[in-house]
């Protein structure tokens, strides 16, 4: 039988907790990494844009236009800006414990939805738009309470025009999940499932 010092115990310890953190690192940085590369393929994602820039591009768009940009700000990752019913307005996504989020007030936080991509985040509340939307034709449109404003995210502002290619893979997209059971060559699969959002 051995017997340990609370020294090498509390050593052991300290190790332990040294590879979980390496661990998290890691994850962090491959779900980030992850995340730009689905960023840049989506040609919505303008880099280090400005607020002012952004403010710029979208000053003559229509409501729900939108684009994703870095966040100017050191403790978020990236910002949506977004054409509302009262202007240009800028929406920072938050990262944590592995989770992409909307920044809201405190008492909101906890009801938001979490996501593991920028992509599913920004698809999630285009559709949660689009359903908005049609919802309103339909019915008398209401204003929101207490002076606030409805963000929409129904039409990205892209960067350079999208191939014909990438544009119909989102149609195909938006159409069916099940891209393995298309009769199409592999090589075409292949592409398809490398970007499988329909925004």
């Amino acid at each position: 039988m051995t017997c340990q010092s609370s020294e090498s115990t509390e050593a052991i310890e300290s190790d332990r907790r040294a590879d979980s953190d390496s661990r998290v690192a890691e994850s962090d940085e491959s779900r980030i990494a992850l995340a730009m590369k689905d960023l840049k393929n989506t040609g919505w994602y303008w880099g280090s844009l400005t607020a002012n820039e952004a403010k710029e591009i979208l000053q003559d768009a229509s409501e729900g236009t939108f684009l994703v940009r870095d966040s100017s700000q050191r403790d978020y990752l990236f910002t949506i800006s977004a054409m509302t019913s009262a202007g240009p307005t800028n929406l920072r996504i938050e990262y944590k414990h592995g989770k992409f989020k909307l920044d809201s007030v405190v008492l909101v936080k906890p009801k938001l939805k979490q996501f593991d991509s920028v992509v599913h985040l920004v698809e999630h509340y285009v559709q949660l738009s689009r359903t908005t939307e049609k919802g309103a034709s339909n019915s008398q449109p209401s204003a929101p309470p207490n002076g606030t404003v409805q963000l929409l995210l129904t039409k990205p502002v892209y960067t350079a025009i999208p191939s014909l290619q990438h544009l119909c893979r989102i149609a195909i997209n938006k159409t069916t999940r099940q891209v393995q059971e298309l009769p199409l060559p592999n090589r075409l699969k292949d592409y398809l499932t490398d970007y499988t959002y329909n925004v």
